[in-house]
């Protein structure tokens, strides 16, 4: 192969540890490396005729499998639904205090929901708060618990202004990042996007999507209880709530809790950031990634050798 068809096969090797093929589109901008789109079509063609990826009209996917692409258009359809419930959630939660951007990550924010789909949610906080913010936030979805709600709820990662980069730089978190759907906190969004530009190394045909959020909200109430807690009482507060639900996290995570998918509860957490990972869910994902590469690559020399 082509290094051009090797990164095809690579973009689409990825997608497919989620079951996602990509239309000939998608596959451009999350390919690894920039090609004109002369080079890309003849590539991709090829792949194609040469049986090492299969088309269903217009998606592509390295397995032979026309269930993948019924499956995918039925999650697309159903994110699209989920979107609207999405939105109405973000508009609640950009009025708590502190909040300065929200946007959805996950599945939805590549165009996907099955029936067990959570709305999955990346929050911006003002610098050095984040923590009196998450505890406000999380005391809502308490409620939604009671309501059988909690599946609209899912905060599950917090970034403060004061340190907006995303520290781990791999093809996960690239995209994850490119992905993002910013529906609350344009300036937010504007300063994350500038601090995570690093994405382009990995994918550099991709755009961030910097103009669909929304200004945030600055709620008269907002900005009472917010003059509550900008002092030193305030910075005590946060540093308190940050090691008490550490503390927290930990010890699910020692005694092995389970989270509703089955997978052992961890949070990742600092005085400026808190993010999930259960499973080492990253960790794990980017070693399937790179056995799946190492078996195509030695698939595609054995048969070369033939």
């Amino acid at each position: 192969m082509s290094p051009i068809e090797e990164n095809i096969i690579a973009t689409l090797a990825y997608f497919d540890l989620f079951s996602y093929p990509l239309n000939r589109g998608e596959i451009y901008l999350f390919l690894p490396v920039k090609c004109d789109m002369n080079t890309f079509n003849h590539s991709l063609n090829s792949l194609v005729n040469d049986r090492h990826i299969y088309r269903f009209e217009k998606f592509f996917s390295l397995k032979d499998d026309v269930y993948l692409v019924q499956r995918r258009i039925k999650g697309n359809k159903k994110a699209n639904e989920l979107m609207l419930t999405a939105e109405k959630v973000c508009n609640v939660l950009i009025k708590f205090p502190y909040v300065r951007g929200i946007g959805i990550s996950g599945s939805l924010s590549k165009n996907f929901a099955d029936e067990n789909a959570d709305i999955d949610m990346f929050i911006i906080t003002a610098k050095n708060r984040l923590w009196i913010a998450r505890t406000l936030m999380h005391g809502l979805k308490k409620l939604a618990y009671l309501a059988g709600k909690q599946h609209y709820f899912c905060m599950n990662y917090y970034i403060d202004e004061q340190n907006l980069q995303i520290t781990e730089q791999n093809i996960y978190t690239a995209t994850e990042v490119v992905t993002l759907i910013p529906l609350q906190g344009d300036i937010a969004f504007v300063d994350f996007f500038a601090a995570n530009a690093w994405c382009r190394q990995f994918l550099p045909n991709n755009i961030m999507r910097l103009s669909t959020a929304k200004p945030a909200s600055k709620s008269s109430f907002k900005i009472f209880i917010e003059s509550l807690f900008n002092n030193k009482f305030g910075n005590w507060l946060d540093d308190r709530l940050w090691r008490i639900s550490a503390n927290r996290w930990n010890k699910k995570t020692v005694s092995k809790q389970r989270n509703n998918k089955g997978q052992v509860m961890a949070m990742d957490t600092g005085k400026h950031f808190a993010k999930p990972d259960p499973g080492d869910f990253q960790a794990n994902l980017m070693n399937r990634y790179r056995l799946k590469m190492e078996s195509i690559l030695k698939d595609d020399q054995h048969s070369l050798a033939k």
